[in-house]
């Protein structure tokens, strides 16, 4: 369940890895990752954004992510995977988006993954789902060592996801992806996100 846009009081516990004087990395570290994600869009917005961190820290993708959404309409798959090289040759000259290439055009590879999944599976969110038995996996580590940079489950999804045609989903990707979607929740049991045992 998702926090109010209100911030927390700053003071609150939280996962070591966070820096908490930056209110961007924490309202998204309090009211988003490792919230269950349900929609194919947010879903797809996820796995494309964690792609374009790949060499870079997740912040610098956070403070780009509204201009993410408005260039690539909003991540509906119809429309980004409606895109082309002109698409991608006029993102590459916006400073509000990284001007990678092969990450831009892996988003529009991705969302035509995507709608051969969703035509396949019914929907991005009960095939990913599926991997987890529906259920979040819930590991609460006791310190951010504890905390993996790839499972063998994110090993067997990005194999899987690359077989279908995603890009930019290598084993550590599709690992933040599964944090950050919610499918594992790794805060740290000292922190005031974390969930408690079942």
């Amino acid at each position: 369940m998702s926090l109010s846009p209100v911030d927390a009081d700053p003071a609150l516990p939280r996962c070591a890895w966070l820096p908490v004087a930056d209110a961007l990395y924490r309202r998204y570290h309090d009211g988003e990752w490792g919230v269950p994600v349900h929609d194919d869009a947010r879903l797809l917005e996820l796995l494309i954004l964690e792609g374009a961190q790949a060499g870079l820290s997740w912040i610098t993708v956070l403070r780009k992510r509204e201009r993410y959404r408005e260039r690539m309409h909003g991540f509906d798959a119809q429309r980004l995977a409606a895109c082309g090289p002109a698409e991608v040759d006029d993102w590459l000259r916006d400073p509000g988006l990284i001007r990678h290439r092969g990450k831009l055009e892996a988003a529009i590879l991705n969302a035509r993954a995507c709608l051969a999944l969703q035509a396949e599976a019914g929907s991005l969110d009960a095939w990913l789902w599926a991997w987890v038995d529906g259920r979040p996996i819930r590991n609460r580590p006791r310190t951010p060592a504890e905390v993996p940079a790839s499972t063998p489950l994110s090993e067997r999804l990005s194999r899987e996801l690359r077989r279908r045609g995603f890009r930019f989903v290598g084993p550590t990707t599709v690992y933040a992806f599964l944090q950050a979607a919610g499918l594992v929740d790794d805060h740290t049991i000292d922190c005031f996100r974390c969930t408690p045992p079942d």
